[in-house]
């Protein structure tokens, strides 16, 4: 097997250099505002898969893709020059949907922030259901305490000092 660390610096420098190529050698105009986001090889250093992202419309996105997978060829062999594989790498190009992806969690983010300002402004007007203090308090068991308290002092001295006459208890 292929040292993971190893793969991982041929997928760094397979987006590098399509970065590179596409940015100084493709010159098809259906080429749209082109960012390279990420690169991932497989351990057998045999197929990579390259994401991109497109700044525009479906129009743009489908026009970058055609132009890509034109070039596909003069990119595989100017990465597999650059990298010094016995094989080059296939390269499949996949748009990335990061910005999709992020605008739908900053609309779920939005609108939970919305409930808990709902949840924040109901509970502020909110009383108990019953009383404020839920559980009972005898007063009869905390004098009863206290009582208790006495007697066992009061038995503790009879028996320190015993009656007189010498009876005992």
């Amino acid at each position: 097997m292929t040292d993971p660390a190893k793969v991982r610096r041929h997928a760094e420098r397979v987006r590098e250099l399509v970065a590179s190529v596409v940015r100084s050698q493709i010159k098809d105009p259906r080429l749209g505002m082109i960012t390279i986001t990420d690169a991932r090889i497989t351990a057998d250093l045999r197929d990579a898969t390259v994401f991109y992202t497109v700044l525009g419309d479906a129009a743009a996105q489908a026009g970058t893709a055609a132009a890509l997978e034109s070039a596909k060829g003069m990119l595989r062999s100017t990465v597999g020059k650059a990298l010094g594989l016995r094989h080059s790498p296939t390269l499949t190009f996949v748009l990335d949907d990061v910005q999709d992806q992020v605008k739908h969690i900053d609309d779920l983010l939005a609108a939970a922030r919305s409930a808990d300002a709902e949840v924040q402004r109901i509970a502020a007007g909110a009383q108990y259901a019953g009383e404020a203090q839920p559980y009972r308090l005898d007063e009869d068991d905390e004098a009863g305490a206290e009582d208790t308290e006495d007697t066992e002092d009061t038995e503790d001295a009879e028996a320190d000092n015993p009656p007189a006459g010498g009876e005992r208890r």
